[in-house]
């Protein structure tokens, strides 16, 4: 597992990051979407970027020390669910959210300099990103020869430096700046609302509340039994939790054992929270805690300052009500 640093050059747990900030692994090579939101959520002076050829190395380098911050794709909203993210985090890993980012995602098809589209019999790219494009790979290409790359940006350099001529790739539009490729068609997936959700992730640490927060679990069924599902639900019914997200997962012990990954508004720090989770934790075979951070749109910051004003406002009348208060008589 080789990381490459800003500079070209191998990097690792032997990098000196004491003047840099921090490592913050990602999912690369150089070019990826996954460093476009790298730098959504870190300032570029603030930390020391790594780029690792896989999601699961990506991880594992947290893990083992090679660096201390892991951001990598979790949800598309055409394809899903990125399971190679989550059912690490939740089969393998103790890592725990620290921030999420939510990306445009705008797809190209790329080529060598004076390629032409009608000359293209092979296309090549991450999988997720292949299957956001279905609809124009069938119209425009006809039937190519399909490849998975480990990354988009890895693809762009494969199309760059070894494949050869009429492969093109489907890449962002940094990635044909990175490798020098020509854009055969832009914003080629099928859908304009196209976003990709990421997680940055850490060891041992759960983000201050800041009144717009989200937190991530993953619920273990004891037994399946009819109504096992709505046990679970009723929990955040009762409470007034909104549900953000929802979904099934194979268990991996046997066929028909499911564990269910779910996202809900809230901190744990809050009581309401805390009373969800206490209660879950009893009730079923299993819940995995996997973060409470701050939940990412344009309305966060906003959302955020008004919590803070409401909180400063609320404690400004509970101190006037509490000048109120008869003091006690002398003794």
């Amino acid at each position: 597992m080789e990381a490459k640093g800003r500079d070209g050059t191998p990097t690792g747990a032997r990098y000196d990051t004491s003047a840099e900030g921090r490592r913050v692994a990602f999912f690369g090579p150089q070019g990826t979407f996954t460093e476009e939101a790298l730098f959504q959520l870190f300032d570029k002076g603030s930390c020391w970027p790594l780029a690792f050829p896989t999601i699961e190395d990506v991880l594992r380098a947290v893990e083992e020390g090679a660096a201390e911050v892991a951001v990598v794709p979790i949800e598309n909203s055409i394809e899903g669910t990125v399971s190679a993210t989550l059912d690490h985090l939740v089969f393998e890993s103790e890592l725990l959210i620290q921030a999420e980012a939510i990306l445009d995602i705008h797809l190209f098809l790329l080529a060598r300099r004076g390629a032409a589209l009608d000359e293209v019999h092979s296309v090549i790219s991450f999988p997720h990103a292949t299957a956001q494009c279905r609809r124009f790979i069938h119209e425009k290409l006809g039937d190519p020869k399909i490849e998975a790359a480990n990354s988009t940006a890895d693809a762009a350099r494969l199309v760059a430096e070894e494949l050869p001529s009429g492969t093109a790739a489907i890449a962002p539009r940094l990635a044909a700046e990175v490798y020098g490729l020509e854009v055969l068609a832009e914003a080629i997936e099928d859908f304009p609302g196209n976003q990709t959700r990421f997680l940055a992730l850490a060891p041992g640490s759960v983000p201050a509340p800041t009144g717009h927060d989200k937190t991530s679990i993953v619920c273990f069924q004891a037994e399946d039994h009819p109504g096992s599902l709505h046990e679970v639900l009723g929990q955040f019914s009762a409470r007034s939790l909104n549900l953000t997200k929802i979904e099934s997962r194979p268990a991996k012990r046997s066929l028909g054992d499911y564990c269910f990954s779910i996202d809900f508004e809230g901190h744990v720090a809050d009581q309401l929270v805390a009373d969800c989770l206490t209660e879950l934790h009893a009730s079923l075979g299993g819940c995995k805690f996997l973060g409470s951070y701050p939940a990412a749109g344009e309305s966060g910051p906003s959302r955020r300052q008004e919590v803070s004003s409401r909180r400063a406002a609320a404690r400004q009348w509970l101190d006037g009500l509490r000048g109120f208060i008869t003091p006690p008589p002398a003794a």
